[in-house]
């Protein structure tokens, strides 16, 4: 392979001091003749820094610098380490960058199992290796391969006979590695980002990513067969989710059921309407503020200006505590507990936790109104998890070229505190009894013997669906509905994603035995008192309308019963 490559592009190569004078001198001649540049006369070495450090400009000044720095690099390195760095940096086509690939990628070999007609070839393409695609064409690059061959044989390598044999040996090119085009999800994600770490990407990038392709295939799978099952009777086409470790790694990103006929990630990409998903926002935001799980509000009619929030299903329940509201999802006592609360702290704390889309502070807040992205939702459920510390998701682990230059690595980092831990342990309890409690929306989420907290949403007229939940080891969310943002057929955060959710879980936590998650227990079932004093509250609704005004604290127009 490397005498191929001496033979092709620099027959002086260990001869030259790093710019070859005679190869110069006939190179001015031929252009001269020719009334246009038809040599360029470049050593490997030359090559070589051009590669390295140099743009690729053909100008006067930059070829006398390219010729510098090619004597000073002589001077530095051997010619077998400078050989070496060439065959290892120089482009192929498609892709490639280095013997190594070139030769697995055409031939699914190493280089050093390469017969002399399958090293003339490749030592042919970086001549024009766009246009000499192996795949595409395979006799324009055979041409190119016989004057190899024959400038083999000038400088000895071979012999007369092995070129009339390379020449009439038949190349065999084996089958284009499949790829799984579903990744390209994750790849265009990765790709915004590297954009934005490096203002100026080198075009031969390894990145090391955080993603278990493993996981990440088994949860596509899963989640197809599921929408296929029962995606086209809920009216649902398009469903996708993410899983967060607990570190913030991104073990998978579906981003859609099928990369080859819609590009948009609804992971990154989409904004729809979160609804109750949203809520543990707006009640961390009342812990903050003073509130407790078990402080009694009443499911009433309620009006603030001139909106009036409904409950899903109608109806209202009257006294009840928040953890039960939550579990339940009551959407009266959430826009009251925005009132209580303001809006704009509700909007302070999703910004802490990590939600980066604006938000505007209006009372419809509370029910999950405003547009967030399931990436970014999701990555706020991270700070529950934790115990108050906000989750910065990472995609990428590593970039490297080709030659091994680390040029990012991920920093280790102390995650920023951004809510109280006793508060964050409060509230995994309530999303606790989300799943847990009999009366929880979410109970369809649970799966073997994990610990399971999180939070279901749906928007107005059932355009979107939503589960968003976390173990002590993973965080996760999954998304359902239509581009178009069509009505589904009544399809609640409770159905089919909060089981999108627990199908997805069971893959990524198998074989993994169960761990007790931060505060959920004490948020499974209420003491014996707190229920006996909600029954209670319940049994004299009627006592507390009338008598509201000695019985009950009054705050912004809203009435509250506190214990």
């Amino acid at each position: 392979m490397p005498q191929a490559f001496i033979a092709a592009e620099d027959k002086r190569f260990y001869e030259h001091d790093g710019a070859d004078d005679a190869a110069i001198a006939r190179a001015a001649w031929s252009n001269m003749r020719a009334g246009e540049t038809v040599s360029g006369a470049s050593t490997i070495t030359q090559q070589l820094i051009k590669n390295l450090v140099l743009d690729s400009r053909q100008t006067m000044s930059r070829k006398a610098q390219e010729m510098k720095l090619a004597r000073e690099l002589e001077k530095k390195l051997s010619k077998d380490e400078i050989l070496t760095l060439y065959l290892n940096r120089v482009y192929f086509g498609a892709g490639l960058y280095g013997i190594d690939a070139a030769s697995r990628y055409y031939f699914g070999k190493p280089p050093e199992g390469l017969s002399v007609p399958e090293a003339a070839l490749l030592a042919a393409l970086p001549k024009a290796p766009s246009k000499l695609n192996l795949r595409d064409n395979l006799e324009g690059a055979k041409a190119r391969q016989l004057y190899v061959l024959e400038q083999m044989a000038d400088l000895g390598f071979i012999t007369a006979e092995e070129v009339t044999d390379a020449i009439e040996t038949d190349i065999t090119i084996i089958d284009a590695p499949v790829y799984n085009p579903q990744l390209g999800y994750v790849l265009d994600t990765v790709a915004d980002r590297v954009t934005l770490m490096l203002p100026r990407p080198p075009g031969d990038m390894v990145v090391t990513l955080s993603l278990d392709v493993e996981l990440q295939e088994k949860i596509r799978t899963k989640l197809n067969e599921r929408m296929e099952k029962d995606g086209k009777s809920a009216k649902a086409s398009q469903a996708s989710a993410i899983v967060i470790d607990r570190d913030g790694r991104v073990v998978a990103l579906v981003g859609g059921r099928d990369f080859t006929e819609s590009e948009f990630n609804r992971v990154t990409q989409a904004k729809r309407q979160p609804g109750s998903s949203f809520k543990p926002f707006v009640y961390a935001a009342a812990l903050e503020n003073g509130f407790s799980p078990y402080d009694v509000f009443e499911d009433a009619p309620l009006a603030i200006g001139k909106w009036r929030p409904e409950n899903y299903g109608g109806g209202f329940l009257g006294p009840m505590t928040l953890s039960e509201a939550l579990a339940r999802s009551t959407n009266t006592i959430a826009a009251e507990l925005t009132q209580e609360a303001s809006e704009e702290s509700v909007i302070g704390i999703a910004r802490r936790f990590g939600i980066t889309t604006p938000l505007q502070p209006f009372p419809s807040i509370a029910l999950g109104s405003q547009e967030v992205s399931l990436w970014e939702i999701t990555r706020a459920f991270g700070t529950f998890q934790s115990g108050g510390l906000r989750m910065d998701p990472w995609l990428i682990e590593k970039i490297e070229n080709s030659r091994g230059d680390v040029l990012y690595t991920r920093p280790d980092y102390n995650r920023d505190r951004v809510y109280d831990h006793e508060l964050a342990k409060q509230m995994n309890g309530m999303l606790a009894r989300v799943v847990n409690a009999k009366f929880g929306t979410g109970r369809r989420a649970r799966f073997g013997n994990w610990m399971v907290a999180g939070k279901t949403g749906t928007s107005q007229d059932w355009r979107d669906a939503w589960f968003i939940g976390f173990t002590n080891a993973y965080v996760g969310g999954v998304w359902v509905g239509n581009d178009d943002d069509s009505p589904m057929a009544k399809v609640s955060g409770g159905g089919l994603p909060a089981d999108l959710w627990s199908d997805i879980m069971q893959i990524v936590h198998a074989g993994m035995p169960p761990e007790p998650l931060l505060g959920a227990e004490a948020g499974i079932e209420m003491s014996e008192a707190a229920e006996e004093r909600v029954t209670f509250y319940r049994g004299m609704a009627q006592a507390f309308a009338t008598a509201s005004s000695s019985r009950s604290g009054t705050r912004n127009g809203v009435r509250v019963i506190r214990q």
